[in-house]
């Protein structure tokens, strides 16, 4: 057998297949979209962030001490939270964003409690993974955590969906479901779809032109229709036959000349 041959053949095909390929004929230009992460908030549905904090706040135990109010400054610097570890300060942000859901006082158990609690812990540790964006650990527990929320809210969409809404408003959250139906995008149907676009484009720009070029047509088409059928009128009149052309028609097609030019003028005092 003949392998050159072959070889040749081969790359015969191959050349026409590749300059026959699919290909936008239009400039179109398509950009594959960046994928997102989950622990993103784009992605996530986290619409808000968390509140700035006053360092020189108590921490969440001893904010009620009467004996620290009394007490000097540099002992009550040490209780304040820009003093204190970082999970001081998430722990005040789930009391305080818990206090805005809560059935009652001592509520701390409750659906609504659960997903703002675990709202805090997101949005901290996303904040967290922006500055330490390769931390491995933080980024698992994150996807969890979102993944448990999603469930948590998809239950409470089930039970009682005002409650939902109104959680949603609460927690400035977006709720999306996972897609029924999975499906890939490609570069092909993508530029099918925007090249769908670009014509159904184009045939309403032109529709637009061919439109304004028979606007521009009207006011002498109407000029020479009423002049045609004022002949008309008065030749049928002349020979006592029946009327085709009546008087009423001719007003009212001089009536919308009259409209047309006048909106015509208004159209160029504006320009001006």
């Amino acid at each position: 057998m003949n392998f050159g041959k072959i070889l040749r053949t081969s790359s015969v095909h191959w050349q026409l297949a590749r300059d026959y390929a699919f290909k936008s004929d239009l400039k179109i230009k398509w950009v594959r979209p960046e994928k997102l992460p989950c622990t993103k908030p784009e992605k996530s549905g986290d619409l808000g962030k968390l509140p700035s904090i006053n360092e020189k706040e108590l921490r969440l135990d001893f904010k009620n001490s009467k004996e620290l109010q009394d007490a000097d400054p540099v002992v009550q610097s040490l209780f304040q939270l820009g003093n204190n570890p970082l999970a001081e300060t998430s722990r005040y942000l789930r009391d305080q964003m818990i206090k805005e859901v809560q059935r009652h006082p001592l509520d701390y158990g409750s659906m609504e409690a659960k997903l703002a609690r675990m709202t805090v812990r997101i949005r901290s540790m996303q904040e967290q993974l922006d500055k330490f964006p390769r931390n491995i650990k933080v980024k698992v527990t994150l996807k969890e955590l979102i993944d448990k929320r999603k469930k948590f809210l998809k239950y409470l969409r089930r039970w009682d969906y005002r409650r939902f809404e109104w959680m949603l408003e609460k927690l400035d959250l977006v709720y999306k479901p996972p897609p029924t139906k999975f499906h890939w995008i490609t570069r092909k149907e993508s530029l099918q779809k925007l090249t769908d676009a670009h014509c159904e484009q184009i045939k309403e720009e032109r529709l637009a032109e061919y439109r304004k070029v028979l606007n521009e047509q009207k006011i002498p088409f109407l000029e020479d229709a009423i002049k045609k059928m004022e002949f008309v009128h008065k030749e049928q009149i002349d020979l006592e036959i029946p009327l085709t052309v009546t008087e009423e028609q001719i007003a009212d097609f001089k009536r919308e000349l009259e409209y047309l030019k006048s909106e015509r003028e208004t159209k160029t005092e504006d320009r001006e």
